[in-house]
């Protein structure tokens, strides 16, 4: 749960985003109206729409109330329009993130025997480091870490392991960056706290290549913000693919942000064939991490599980429309 004190009415913002945004979104709020009744809803303008409403994809008042919030549930952002743009919904993203310092994104990838959680450190690293256009043309961008920022990361990571199956992969790359050497360093501090915990270390590119051809070895993998952003979608795409992962990221003050993984679909917007399980699998999440509601966020997670088995949509092999999905895991969660 967010380090904010709950309300006694809860306050989530949902930032409905871009293309089938809206859309699974709707599935969203169904299921958290079904389950958490006391919860209030707030709309409010971001990504695209806000550029073209205000002329900025995070306004301040959508960037005030998600502060005050006791949790923010985003739906997927982008639009081609924006694409070569000077002003993008994506900066509205990397901004949102660090302004609520939600340091810790965490990417669950479930199937079968495979049950892991990868802790990426998200406000951090190479996306926010200095960049720019040397005089001859040289274009850079700069990864830079402080040893705080990653004691933090690696602290979540070790709670998280500790409360799973005791087993935490730091996953750098030591043999050739700086950076990663002192992630290393870091990690085995902080090891020293958590003696109860069983930690190795793996380069990049071997970790890429074991949760591509053996993932059920992992528990919770951590690491810093790029390899994080790589790493995830693999997992999610040895797990059934990126439409079914969800995340939830989090500070150690204020509200949480949870928002499905995959992008916006604007090829499909507005037809009504979404799928919206990572969507309410993040739901779940908020139910767990930014609610403190466990039980409610187990019941949402089987009952997606059952309206995707019975109910697939297209991008399952199915025929589903997102209402029907929807529809599904209202009768799931009432049965």
């Amino acid at each position: 749960m967010s380090g904010r004190a709950a309300s006694d009415r809860p306050r989530v913002v949902c930032l409905a985003g871009d293309g089938i945004g809206p859309e699974v979104m709707a599935a969203a709020q169904r299921a958290l109206r079904a389950l958490a009744p006391d919860v209030e809803l707030e709309e409010r303008l971001f990504g695209a729409a806000a550029i073209r409403a205000v002329g900025t994809p995070l306004p301040p008042e959508t960037l005030e109330a998600c502060r005050t919030a006791d949790a923010v549930l985003k739906a997927p952002i982008g639009d081609p329009e924006f694409d070569a743009a000077d002003v993008r919904p994506e900066q509205g993203m990397l901004q949102l993130r660090a302004e609520l310092d939600v340091y810790a994104n965490l990417r669950p990838a479930r199937q079968g025997a495979v049950d892991l959680l990868i802790v990426r450190e998200l406000v951090g690293g190479l996306y926010f480091g200095a960049r720019g256009v040397r005089e001859d043309g040289t274009v850079f961008d700069t990864c830079e870490y402080h040893p705080r920022e990653v004691e933090r990361i690696a602290r979540r990571a070790f709670e998280l392991a500790r409360a799973r199956r005791g087993k935490l992969t730091s996953v750098d790359k030591a043999n050739v960056l700086e950076t990663s050497r002192l992630w290393r360093r870091v990690v085995h501090e902080v090891a020293a706290d958590y003696p109860d915990v069983e930690v190795e270390d793996l380069l990049v590119d071997n970790a890429a290549m074991q949760l591509a051809v053996r993932p059920e070895q992992f528990d919770v993998l951590v690491t810093e913000n790029m390899f994080g952003d790589i790493l995830s979608d693999l997992a999610a795409a040895v797990t059934g693919g990126l439409g079914l992962a969800p995340s939830a990221s989090l500070g150690d003050a204020g509200p949480g942000l949870f928002e499905p993984v995959h992008g916006s679909a604007p090829d499909i917007a507005g037809r009504g064939i979404a799928n919206p399980a990572a969507m309410l699998r993040s739901t779940a999440l908020l139910l767990e991490h930014g609610l403190g509601r466990p039980e409610e966020a187990r019941a949402l997670e089987v009952a997606v599980e059952r309206a995707l088995a019975s109910t697939p949509t297209p991008d399952l092999g199915g025929t589903a429309t997102t209402a029907d999905v929807s529809a599904a895991v209202l009768r799931a969660l009432s049965g």
